[in-house]
């Protein structure tokens, strides 16, 4: 019998995982490719990095800002009124530097900004780019806001909602702040998904479900085009601009969102579901990680992550997008943002 290495091991059971599904995107996953795959810590890896994390004040954007935070990163979270960014920021702090901890609370709390952002207005997207200078130079955005809303509504903007909170408005903040990040010597963009995701495919026409509405189904629609426009945002934008432009999926993650919207499902997995911090540990990996400056670096950009490693974007053979459909799907995204995208002439 041939002699197999540790990492050869580790390489054969992220296999197993991955096609496991279950295996992989429960907390099974994570805990079994953190030992076997040797993970290195990312302490103090963000000294002197800025991020913007959107819906940071629960679940995996409370964990995402919490983690960038104890490494050093000056962060700035989103929320959608102010009360719930007082109440997020003192959760931070008690998170982070605890009274007597470690890590000294008063500078923690200097390198934490709130910042209020509606994804259910445009008008808030462009109020928050409009005043990004005051909110100091960003490094890193994160893409995690979102939520499944049980039925299909219009925003003020006359769009879907589950469609502009998850992609029209993520998409509008990206291109008002690429010049910003355009800047920066190392930026990165990093969508959060789903796993929900590959069970759908790509199709401009029906992003919107104008011909019925099932939460799911429309949520999954959702995350499968951030992360087609991730692709597409590194082919378009990703060597003009220097910036990384990411998708990843967090698994499956005890979160007050996932319980709002499926409680029957995070009841029946209960003990499997990961943490939100194990959950956002693919984010850290993603903002903090230091490129290599090969071509064929997967921190370049354009890749879809779960647990440190870039995964398959589909599973089935009838999820497979084409080009075309990517580039129609980036003009949908131009038309209902009402946006020119940097590079372009109106």
């Amino acid at each position: 019998m041939a002699h197999v290495r540790t990492d050869d091991r580790g390489s054969l059971l992220d296999r197993a995982l991955e096609a496991s599904v279950v295996g992989s995107f429960s907390r099974i996953g994570i805990v079994l490719r953190r030992r076997t795959q040797r993970w290195p810590e990312l302490a103090d890896a963000g000294r002197g990095l800025s991020a913007l994390v959107t819906g940071g004040n629960s679940g995996i954007g409370l964990a995402t800002a919490a983690g960038l935070l104890a490494r050093g990163v000056r962060v700035v979270i989103t929320t959608r009124d102010e009360a719930k960014g007082a109440q997020a920021r003192a959760t931070l702090l008690d998170l982070v530097a605890p009274v007597g901890g470690p890590l000294d609370r008063t500078e923690v709390g200097a390198r934490l900004v709130t910042a209020s952002l509606d994804l259910d207005r445009l008008g808030s997207v462009r109020a928050l780019a409009e005043r990004i200078d005051t909110l100091g130079p960003i490094d890193v955005l994160v893409h995690n806001a979102g939520a499944m809303f049980a039925e299909r509504s219009m925003t003020e903007d006359g769009l879907e909602r589950t469609w502009q909170v998850h992609g029209v408005a993520p998409f509008l903040l990206t291109m008002l702040l690429v010049p910003h990040l355009t800047m920066r010597p190392d930026a990165r963009v990093v969508w959060v998904s789903s796993g929900g995701m590959y069970t759908e495919r790509l199709v401009v026409r029906r992003v919107d479900s104008p011909g019925g509405y099932r939460p799911s189904v429309a949520y999954a629609r959702a995350k499968r085009a951030q992360v087609e426009l991730a692709r597409e945002l590194h082919r378009r934008l990703g060597g003009s601009t220097g910036i990384a432009f990411h998708a990843m999926h967090p698994g499956w993650a005890r979160t007050p969102g996932l319980r709002t919207s499926l409680p029957t499902f995070a009841r029946i997995v209960g003990p499997l579901l990961r943490s939100p911090a194990e959950g956002a540990d693919t984010i850290l990996h993603l903002a903090l990680t230091a490129r290599s400056g090969a071509d064929d670096d997967p921190l370049a950009g354009g890749r879809f992550w779960a647990d440190r490693s870039p995964r398959t974007t589909d599973r089935l053979s009838r999820t497979v997008a084409d080009d075309a459909e990517r580039a129609a799907l980036w003009d949908r995204l131009v038309a209902d943002a009402g946006v020119v995208p940097p590079g372009t002439t109106a």
